[in-house]
């Protein structure tokens, strides 16, 4: 083992697990004061159930040897997994940093469905989806399975993370349903500020998330570090304008959005491309997530903090866009399309299309069965109290006698 790897790979676990914390304000900023505990809390709780559930069960079917298609029990309740190496770092590490891979993976589909599931509802979702999905999906790409022999990049979790996410949400949302007055009713963000926060906070982390998943602390790290700084400068700059076109005017929430979406697309290149082609990349990204947005918010469907469009549409245009910028010089893994490898392309393709195809059936058929147990959405006037309340029996912000309280308990 190596020690330079080891410490650099523990920092790399804590920041990644602070991006959990990190979306919890930026989704909590961007729903109603009545519900921004709730929205918190569904971010939150998956570091305890995700976690427990990993290290249980998700670890083993994810990494242990098994078929190409789901890993054995070797691992389970982490048999077999301590302070021996795994690679330069040791093997308990490496199941750490997996872990919040998972953690966070699972409390990105709550932005779908904020405002009306049902607290224990979502908790079971969370609960099975790591198991029957994430944990497959994983071995698929990071532990031996199927689409790793396609041949299919992914650097860091743009198919096993956003795409995957993504679409879990996608069907949530509709199974869930909208919430009342939507669209009709005007549902503003209650705290911008919160939004920006949790953006910057995001971003810190995911240093560790890219620049972490060269597991050393090496040349390849540096790569994912820069990329992952600079793509993610490329959507800004293009979202700006966007915004600037169609309102005369860029908004904060939309630079928040730009920043994640930006940094959701080098998710699965950030270690194989240049740090130009991350510029690239990140402005090409911008286009189909900011249309996808606007095309949403003209229909019916109601996925409340655009999760499908900032990690669904973002994690499958990164991931595509990975077969168009790689460069085996970089990386030694593979060349893309402008370095004469256009199969590379059709591979990403075939592996963001294996993975909607999957998570979207499993997660609708999770849905439905949890459904029959548990009621997926809180009643009418649960929904009009609020969630905070009525899920919690606590409220964020409360007014007495024109003062304004915080973290008042019901």
């Amino acid at each position: 083992m190596n020690r330079a790897d080891t410490a650099w790979m523990l920092m790399a676990t804590a920041l990644v697990l602070l991006m959990t914390p990190a979306l919890a304000f930026f989704y909590g900023g961007l729903v109603r004061s009545k519900n921004v505990l709730s929205t918190m809390m569904m971010s939150f709780i998956s570091m305890g159930f995700s976690a427990v559930i990993w290290a249980a069960l998700g670890y083993s079917l994810a990494f242990s040897e098994g078929s190409r298609w789901v890993g054995g029990l070797s691992y389970a309740f982490l048999s077999g997994v301590g302070l021996e190496a795994n690679g330069s770092i040791p093997h308990l590490l490496f199941m750490a940093f997996q872990g919040t891979f998972c953690i966070i993976t699972a409390a990105l589909i709550s932005g779908a469905i904020v405002e009306r599931m049902r607290f224990s509802a979502y908790l079971a979702f969370i609960s099975l989806w790591v198991i029957v999905v994430y944990a497959p999906v994983a071995h698929w790409v990071w532990g031996g399975g199927w689409l790793a022999d396609l041949g299919a990049l992914d650097f860091a979790g743009g198919t096993v993370v956003h795409v995957n996410a993504g679409i879990a949400a996608l069907v949530a949302a509709v199974v869930v349903g909208k919430r009342q007055g939507y669209p009709s009713s005007s549902l503003l963000p209650h705290n911008v500020p919160f939004v920006l926060l949790g953006t910057g906070l995001l971003w810190f982390g995911w240093f560790g998330f890219n620049a972490g998943s060269a597991l050393a602390a090496d040349g390849i790290a540096s790569l994912a570090f820069v990329t992952t700084m600079l793509a993610p400068g490329g959507t800004l700059v293009v979202w700006c304008f966007l915004d600037m076109s169609r309102s005369g005017r860029p908004t904060a929430v939309g630079c928040a959005t730009a920043i994640v979406v930006g940094l959701v697309a080098v998710t699965p290149a950030a270690g194989f491309i240049s740090p130009m082609s991350a510029i690239a990349l990140g402005g090409i990204a911008a286009l189909p997530s900011y249309f996808a947005m606007m095309y949403r918010a003209s229909t019916s469907l109601d996925d409340s903090l655009d999760v499908v469009a900032a990690h669904g549409v973002g994690g499958a245009t990164g991931a595509v866009l990975t077969g168009v910028f790689a460069q085996q010089s970089l990386n030694g893994v593979a060349d893309g399309l402008l370095f004469g490898n256009p199969g590379q392309v059709v591979t990403q393709i075939a592996a963001v299309a294996a993975v909607i195809v999957y998570s979207g059936a499993m997660s609708f058929v999770l849905l439905k069965v949890i459904g029959l147990v548990i009621p997926l959405r809180a009643s009418e006037e649960e929904e009009s109290t609020g969630l905070d309340i009525t899920q919690h029996g606590e409220e964020a912000y409360l007014h007495v006698g024109g003062t304004l309280t915080r973290g008042h308990n019901g």
